[in-house]
């Protein structure tokens, strides 16, 4: 399938796209498309129903098969960050318990990140030596960023310098699976995660999305959605973004490939704990009476599964500088932290560990269930909140992982 012109990005309010000089911030598209791959022959009479239901639904539509990810990033100051960078992000860090980690850093857990790259020159990162490097765009053996999205992501895991990652002892794979205009291919994404098993990764943090296929998942071939699937069965933890449309009127569901089952799927938030206006909802009761059709979703596996910090999140930035970021991209990352410290307080449940498995990843969920914060008055699930607000030094105490001092 050939990639199609993405959606206009709609309207929002001036106050989430002015800088400080009243200018208008960057607009950042990621966009991924689906793609299908033949169907086999053991249950050919069903798939072939489902396929010609789904073309027809596609021509009478004229359906963009993608997603626009949006992130806006603004510019603080180029030469350091400033101290209110510095103490929003201390901020951020005591919302959901980064301040009480004690001396976890994710030591012994590698961790993949998918995204557009990594700049190394940047003085917050120029400390970090990769474990691997992939480049899926143009086959560069050299680590580059010509976007900035992952080296904003990257700069919330590791970063050691003004601003500090939070789980900076992590080993750190990268690969580029999206281009200098953000973005890639479905196609592309899968071998990127496929690349990161194949490299021993731990976690994989996919701040990225793609539209869900127009076919059900049982009956989807390859791509992103089922590496990760693939992924997870080796007792690798799949943690990816809700996506960004939560203000759309045809906001359905959040993003793939976090709408897979056993994906953990972050959704956002601000500085004080309420809900980020753009972060996705998710279709839990199912849905049966238009395409994509979804089934519903059961504990602890409701989308989004949790929440975490997604407006105006300190980052460093290619060229050397320092920003915020808007978007549930930032608060993957934050999650995919989080459990790098579990994992470094229970090496059994790495992918390779005597607890390890996809029954570590099911237990991890659990845990999550169990262990965040939800809203007031909140009663289970929320379509937006998730369970609740990611809280790290519980979800490690729920893990029976003793926090070191």
């Amino acid at each position: 399938m050939e990639e199609s012109e993405l959606p206009p990005i709609p309207d929002l309010p001036d106050s989430i796209f002015e800088d400080k000089d009243g200018s208008l911030v960057e607009d950042v598209q990621v966009g991924q498309i689906q793609r299908f791959s033949m169907l086999d022959d053991d249950i050919q009479g069903l798939r072939t129903l489902i396929a010609a239901l789904s073309f027809v639904a596609i021509l009478l539509t004229a359906a963009v098969v993608g997603v626009t990810l949006r992130n806006w990033l603004q510019e603080e100051i180029d030469s350091v960050a400033s101290e209110q960078l510095k103490a929003r992000a201390a901020k951020y860090d005591a919302l959901v318990q980064f301040d009480q980690v004690g001396n976890f850093t994710g030591d012994g857990v590698l961790v993949c990140i998918v995204d557009s790259g990594i700049d190394l020159t940047h003085p917050d990162l120029n400390h970090v030596t990769l474990r691997g490097w992939k480049d899926f765009i143009g086959n560069n053996p050299n680590p580059y960023d010509d976007h900035g999205h992952g080296t904003a992501m990257a700069g919330i895991l590791v970063a050691d310098g003004q601003l500090v990652g939070k789980a900076r002892g992590v080993g750190l794979l990268v690969a580029k699976a999206l281009g200098g205009e953000g973005q890639g291919s479905d196609e592309g994404v899968a071998n990127a995660i496929d690349w990161c098993v194949d490299e021993g990764a731990e976690v994989i943090s996919l701040s990225l999305g793609g539209a869900p296929g127009i076919l059900p998942a049982q009956f989807q071939g390859d791509g992103a959605a089922a590496s990760a699937r693939e992924a997870i069965a080796q007792g690798v933890f799949v943690i990816a973004a809700a996506g960004n449309d939560g203000q759309d009127q045809n906001d359905d569901d959040v993003d793939s490939p976090g709408s897979e089952e056993n994906v953990i799927c972050v959704g956002g938030v601000n500085d004080v704990g309420s809900p980020w206006v753009g972060s996705s909802k998710g279709d839990n009761n199912g849905r049966f009476s238009s395409l994509p059709f979804i089934l519903p979703r059961s504990d602890p596996d409701k989308k989004p599964e949790l929440v975490a910090p997604a407006e105006r999140v300190p980052i460093v930035m290619i060229g050397g500088g320092w920003g915020v970021a808007d978007g549930t991209s930032a608060a993957t990352v934050y999650v995919s932290g989080a459990i790098a410290l579990l994992l470094e307080g229970r090496p059994d449940l790495q992918r390779n560990g005597s607890a390890g498995g996809q029954q570590a990843v099911e237990d991890v969920k659990s845990w999550i269930q169990q262990s965040v914060k939800p809203r007031d008055g909140q009663d289970g699930h929320d379509e937006k909140y998730g369970y609740g607000l990611l809280q790290v030094a519980e979800l490690i105490d729920r893990a029976g992982a003793q926090i070191p001092e």
